[in-house]
């Protein structure tokens, strides 16, 4: 029990669940194996999703329900996860962005949401929606979730931002030319401001480009940092200053082989102007 992980229902949806499965487990007295007989399956099983190592699926919270004798509230609970457009992980990424100090972003494909425009989040949604990957609902979901983040820079003190965007962020249309015109013209008032620096990975960088997936590093007021990564399906928040350190060596890595501020500008303007 001294081991035993303390569960933070507020860092997910999946995290939630598990607290509410262990917090009727205890009040029955039953340990793991034993919830797990009912339920048909291990406490080791009980345990992974419990502490968020495996999702819930609809059948294990069908099984949770009947065990507890808890109607659909599991069921329910899965339905809600299932449904959400955040990636695990994300809701608590958010909830410590608010609280930086620092923030380091590299994104490939399109611009990291804080640097958008309303415009070309909207498109984004809407290419979204229109493949079927989420529904319309869930598109309001981001966007809202969107605009709550960029307000939050706007504190005092603000948080210094570090952006490095591969160059295909900038090279790829989204919205028409007059979404990205008014994108581009938005980076390059980023730039401008004395809390921030702006680069452009080129492609020349090739092999050297030290990530292939999106990251963000977060340093709070007591130096303390996570990381955020993730997948087209998937997301990872990390604490573990051993898994955090070498994501933050390879960042300063990518700066190091950026162009610098001054010529990413330079090739953001080029391509503005150059938008009809």
């Amino acid at each position: 029990m001294v081991n035993r992980k303390v569960l933070d229902p507020e860092m997910s949806p999946g995290a939630a669940f598990g607290q509410r499965l262990r917090q009727l487990r205890d009040e029955r007295g039953w340990t793991q194996d034993e919830l797990g007989a009912r339920m048909g399956c291990t406490g080791t099983h009980i345990s992974a999703v419990e502490t968020g190592r495996r999702p819930p699926t609809n059948r294990f919270a069908a099984g949770a329900d009947r065990a507890f004798g808890t109607g659909d509230k599991f069921q329910r609970m899965v339905s809600a996860l299932q449904n959400t457009a955040l990636l695990e992980g994300f809701p608590e990424y958010v909830r410590q962005e608010v609280r930086a100090a620092e923030i380091r972003l590299f994104e490939l494909g399109i611009v990291p949401g804080l640097l958008q425009t309303p415009e070309y989040a909207a498109a984004i949604a809407t290419g979204a929606v229109r493949r079927g990957a989420i529904t319309e609902q869930q598109a309001d979901e981001r966007l809202t979730l969107l605009a709550e983040r960029q307000a939050s820079l706007v504190r005092t003190p603000p948080p210094f931002v570090y952006a490095v965007l591969d160059e295909s962020c900038i090279r790829r249309p989204v919205g028409g030319p007059e979404v990205m015109a008014v994108q581009l013209a938005k980076l390059v008032a980023f730039a401008e401001l004395p809390n921030t620096v702006l680069q452009v990975a080129p492609y020349e960088l090739g092999e050297r480009r030290p990530f292939d997936l999106p990251v963000r590093l977060v340093t709070l007021a007591d130096r303390s940092m996570i990381a955020y990564a993730e997948s087209a399906m998937q997301g990872y928040l990390d604490r573990n200053t051993g898994l955090v350190l070498p994501m933050l060596t390879a960042y300063h890595q990518l700066q190091a082989e950026a162009m610098p501020q001054a010529a990413s500008v330079a090739m953001i303007e080029q391509l503005r102007k150059g938008t009809p």
